[in-house]
């Protein structure tokens, strides 16, 4: 077990060697709703009734069968009478995480295999910890979000991180290689995340110690176990080669809970269907999961018809499975590159100006949707067209090049930059009000001020002009297209004036 101040050394080395992203905007105002014992409970289902999307979602899952049974629930303070005002917190918590999670770029990670996965743990937790008779009002988001320290390592760390997954799938095993090779672990860096999002230590704790939960202290170690078994039944549910290593399973559960083979059995079966049942309401795109009792007979039949061994049938599923595993890579890795030819830019390698009015739809729908502040900022170099002349346009392209190099160090993982066209550039700042985005973007003239490109025996520098504006819940109602004009009025504002300097715009005047 560690010790308080091993534990504190770990938190503080993880966040030393990973930024860890801010929990989306409606999922603290839901945390806050319940924060207080004071706080009316109709708080709570106040801040969900405002987004009806979310509304609907979740009471499709409160009638599902895995939260109540009796079903009929018809509006969230019914559901919130029915099942609880922690159940409810958790659910909401559930959908609006994964979505918000869902929507970070990572082309060699399967984001949608990894939360159907999530929600199958899910699911199995509920259904374990129901069959032990343990009521956890915690226990379906605990599992959800157990392995969310991946998706962290995975945007952090890149390519060398996703090969690992990809070769590791074992938690245990993929927590001893991550503990090697980093320093820390997934479960570490999840426990760290959640702490950092305010989750209560009931759900942080367990998952910091679901893939040992032996090593977790008394008090949560039950939690982390059901936490561990679950996680192998859902990779169970999503594992063709079930009828092989279910016995398995069954062997482990027998020991530690006492379980029959059949409770076993018909566990894996219900959590495949429950899954196959609310997989739809996060909005992931997954394969119908097949219960391991239509598994079996299915590998029954077959053996009888075709007079195979079970090893015979079962090496001939794998081999299947594997040649299927390798085509789903090798169009992922196609769709990955087609995906990069469409979005990106030649020469920079950043995104061109079609993804970044897709993306800009998004974070003005996402800021008006959460009332939160969105900033934007046009930059251009000075005196570009001259310095083509002067250099010629090859020592241009370079000089384009090492500004977007540069530039892209300096912006935050969840920022999006663009070059607009010519010289250019756009960056989108979500969450960040117009004070914020002053002190970045004078920041970034700083940056562009200090670089030196290197060309022909020649140095060339070359500095920034820059537009500010930013949305905020009083400006909502701003377009798209009048949030570039006046960017772009900004940044015509700043050529004016001198150049190499950074000028904005109040919305609210514009508007006015």
């Amino acid at each position: 077990m560690q010790t308080a101040s091993q534990h504190n050394k770990i938190i503080k080395l993880i966040e030393n060697n990973l930024q860890l992203p801010s929990p989306p905007a409606i999922a603290v105002t839901i945390l806050n709703a319940v924060k207080k014992d004071e706080t009316p409970l109709t708080a709570l289902g106040d801040v969900i009734a405002k987004d009806p999307a979310l509304t609907a979602k979740m009471l499709k899952i409160a009638n599902s069968g895995i939260f109540y049974r009796k079903g009929n629930i018809s509006n969230i303070q019914r559901a919130m009478v029915a099942l609880g005002t922690d159940v409810i917190k958790n659910i909401a918590l559930s959908f609006v995480i994964t979505s918000d999670c869902r929507g970070t770029e990572n082309s060699g990670f399967n984001m949608d295999h990894f939360w159907q996965q999530s929600v199958a743990a899910a699911v199995s937790a509920e259904l374990l910890a129901r069959e032990l008779k343990q009521q956890n009002e915690n226990i379906f988001v605990t599992a959800l979000l157990k392995d969310i320290g991946i998706l962290v390592l995975s945007q952090e760390k890149g390519d060398i991180y996703n090969r690992l997954i990809s070769e590791v799938t074992d938690n245990c095993m993929l927590a001893e290689a991550e503990n090697k090779l980093f320093g820390f672990n997934h479960g570490q860096v999840g426990y760290a995340l959640l702490s950092h999002w305010n989750l209560s230590e009931n759900i942080c704790e367990p998952i910091l110690y679901h893939a040992n939960p032996d090593q977790a202290p008394e008090d949560s170690r039950h939690t982390a176990s059901i936490l561990f078994y679950a996680g192998q039944i859902a990779s169970l549910c999503l594992d063709y080669g079930a009828t092989v290593t279910a016995p398995t399973l069954h062997d482990e559960l027998e020991k530690r809970f006492g379980f029959s083979e059949q409770q076993t059995y018909s566990l894996i079966d219900e959590a495949a269907n429950k899954t196959n049942e609310i997989i739809d309401f996060f909005e992931i795109e997954s394969d119908n999961l097949v219960p391991y009792s239509t598994l079996l007979q299915q590998a029954n039949t077959e053996l009888t018809r075709i007079n195979l061994s079970k090893e015979q049938m079962v090496l001939e599923l794998n081999v299947a499975r594997v040649r299927s595993e390798r085509m789903a890579r090798q169009l992922q890795e196609s769709n990955a590159r087609l995906r990069e030819l469409v979005y990106r830019d030649g020469l920079t390698g950043l995104y061109n100006h079609r993804y970044f009015h897709e993306a800009f739809d998004k974070e003005l729908a996402r800021s008006r949707r959460y009332h939160s502040s969105l900033s934007l900022i046009l930059f251009d170099l000075d005196h570009f067209k001259r310095l083509n002349d002067r250099y010629g346009h090859p020592a241009g392209d370079v000089v384009l090049m090492n500004v977007a190099k540069a530039v892209c160090s300096a912006v935050r993982p969840c920022d999006i930059m663009a070059r607009y066209g010519g010289d250019e550039f756009a960056i989108i700042l979500p969450e960040t009000g117009a004070e914020g985005a002053r002190v970045f973007a004078s920041r970034l003239r700083r940056c562009v001020e200090g670089i030196a490109t290197h060309h022909q025996d020649q140095v060339i520098c070359v500095t920034m002009s820059a537009g500010i504006t930013t949305t905020t819940p009083e400006t909502l109602e701003v377009t798209k297209d009048e949030l570039i004009l006046a960017t772009d009025q900004a940044l015509l504002l700043s050529k004016s004036s001198g150049r190499n300097q950074v000028s904005s715009l109040d919305m609210r005047q514009v508007e006015s």
